[in-house]
């Protein structure tokens, strides 16, 4: 197949990769976000899907669970979908724009595309995937918006220690 050809087949592909689609993965990501606000740790949820929408992994900021300052929902989603041959052609998702620490996962492991469900309460590092060729799609879901600005109201130090904030 020539080079444009191939090309335009990928984006006519991505094209069929709604936002519906988007939102049934960000639903996956804001369960787990559910589930870390139940265990009493900070709603922030990922999923990892391959590109015809097969969940490979997800989990949850575990961060205060587990007292483990690596364990946010992107790395969790990764460690529970275990070793990949390629992360090229996977979708990270979550419901929360990575942080510079999530962001430079994306970028070691190549993943092309990253699906957020809210920027508004934190942008990380969505500008540089942006301007370094990543696909962002940013959801502007009221849901994730809600969900984690009801904990941080509840609980300001532990997200301002979360995010590094003094």
């Amino acid at each position: 197949m020539p080079a444009v050809a191939s090309c335009c087949l990928k984006r006519f592909t991505l094209f069929l990769m709604n936002t519906h689609d988007f939102d049934a993965m960000l639903a996956v990501a804001i369960n787990e976000a559910r589930k870390g606000l139940a265990e009493g740790g900070i709603p922030i949820g990922a999923a990892i899907f391959r590109r015809d929408g097969t969940l490979v992994g997800s989990g949850h900021n575990r961060r205060v669970q587990d007292n483990d300052p690596s364990s946010h929902g992107e790395t969790d989603a990764f460690r529970n979908a275990g070793r990949q041959r390629s992360y090229r052609d996977l979708i990270m998702v979550t419901t929360l724009a990575p942080c510079w620490y999530c962001t430079g996962l994306i970028r070691q492991f190549g993943f092309r595309t990253v699906v957020i469900g809210e920027s508004q309460t934190f942008e990380g590092g969505i500008h540089w995937l942006r301007e370094n060729g990543f696909e962002v799609h940013d959801l502007g879901s009221q849901e994730c918006i809600g969900l984690l600005g009801g904990f941080i109201r509840k609980h300001p130090d532990i997200w301002n220690e979360d995010i590094g904030e003094e």
